[in-house]
């Protein structure tokens, strides 16, 4: 699929609830933040805006969610939280996604309290080995280098 970087085309391809299937991103790599997902509501298509939700499992069990607003611009999407979180921001991007829209790759950039890192998401309903197949083989049109690919850590996804 050739690369969602216009506004309608990520409003179109984002909304819903993701897993993260696969990181490089110490956040989800730590063992103490389980499971995560990220949900996606358009907000706005003009100028783009999506309310986001940001959901995993503690180490102990407890459901824990991140909210915050992703505005768009030209070169991606600055994320922003909200209430105590109000003062942390990040960018990220889409980096590719299959024909299917049902696995996109995201890169963030370094952040005052996060590394620059990949997320490589899947929509719900697809199996973990199914997903690692379809990225396995897709990794260039998903926009990851072969160092990047060999980055990622593979995770359990979320029921």
């Amino acid at each position: 699929m050739p690369l969602p970087t216009d506004a309608a085309a990520l409003a179109a391809l984002l909304p819903g609830t993701w897993s993260v299937g696969a990181t490089n991103s110490p956040m989800w790599l730590g063992g103490d933040r389980l499971r995560p997902r990220f949900s996606y509501e358009l907000e706005s298509a003009d100028p783009l805006v999506f309310g986001n939700i940001v959901s995993f499992t503690r180490g102990d069990g407890v459901e824990k969610t991140i909210v915050g607003r992703d505005r768009f611009r030209a070169d991606g999407f600055v994320w922003r939280g909200s209430r105590l979180l109000s003062f942390v921001t990040s960018r990220w991007s889409v980096i590719g996604s299959t024909n299917d829209s049902n696995i996109v790759a995201i890169r963030f950039t370094k952040s005052k309290l996060s590394p620059a890192g990949i997320d490589v998401i899947v929509r719900d309903g697809m199996d973990s080995h199914a997903f690692r197949t379809a990225v396995a083989g897709l990794s260039e049109s998903l926009g990851l280098t072969q160092g990047e690919f060999a980055s990622l850590t593979w995770l359990e996804l979320a029921d």
